[in-house]
């Protein structure tokens, strides 16, 4: 009993640790922003959007978007779970669920969500990968919803990369981060299957080419 209640607590503070030094180093990184205006409009207009960026180089939007009463999907593994404990520290409501367990249910609590005017954020090529490969719940929760979408390309100027699935990047203290926003992409309900296919095609090359113009503003 007294084992698994002292591998509880350092449990518990290891996270609260890791939390601490992530939202320190999230603080000294510099970040520089391009097309953030039709976001910005939207938000200050009590509108709501869902906003979609890689796994791999997702920390600094997380701590971008922080403080906004914005609704995160965070998958229910382990992992998942380390980054749930982190978006709670930065006042994001979560949904727990992802595209292999949990994805119909907590796709139908995102659209309702949306109904009700608050924004959502999605990494959607999570939570195992491929990276920089698109599955269907930003698409499909924009359209169900008639929210617009807008995706956010990631760089950073200086950082570690982790030998995982995404080579996820954690940005050197004092680097620079650009975020690249796209448009908001207004995706009409009545597409059917393949035409909707072909949408999350199209939606995958353009996070990927908004990441390439991050790493050209660096």
């Amino acid at each position: 009993m007294f084992k698994q209640i002292k591998k509880k607590f350092f449990y518990i503070l290891g996270y609260g640790l890791l939390n601490l030094l992530l939202g320190i180093l999230c603080r000294t990184v510099k970040i520089n922003i391009i097309n953030y205006g039709y976001l910005k409009n939207i938000l200050e207009n009590d509108k709501n959007a869902v906003i979609a960026f890689w796994h791999g180089s997702m920390l600094i939007p997380w701590f971008f978007f922080r403080d906004k009463n914005f609704v995160a999907l965070v998958s229910q593994s382990k992992d998942g779970e380390l980054l749930a404990r982190l978006l709670k520290k930065w006042n994001y409501m979560l949904v727990r669920g992802s595209s292999s367990k949990g994805g119909k249910e907590s796709l139908e609590e995102l659209v309702n969500i949306l109904h009700q005017q608050k924004s959502i954020c999605i990494t959607p090529d999570g939570p195992k990968g491929p990276p920089e490969k698109m599955k269907a719940g930003a698409v499909i929760a924009s359209k169900k919803s008639g929210v617009p979408l807008i995706l956010v390309g990631t760089d950073y100027s200086n950082y570690f990369e982790l030998k995982s699935w995404d080579s996820f990047k954690i940005p050197k203290p004092f680097s620079n981060a650009t975020l690249v926003f796209s448009d908001p992409i207004t995706i009409n309900p009545d597409l059917n299957y393949d035409e909707t296919s072909v949408l999350i095609s199209e939606t995958e090359n353009l996070l990927i080419k908004l990441t390439q113009e991050a790493k050209i503003a660096e």
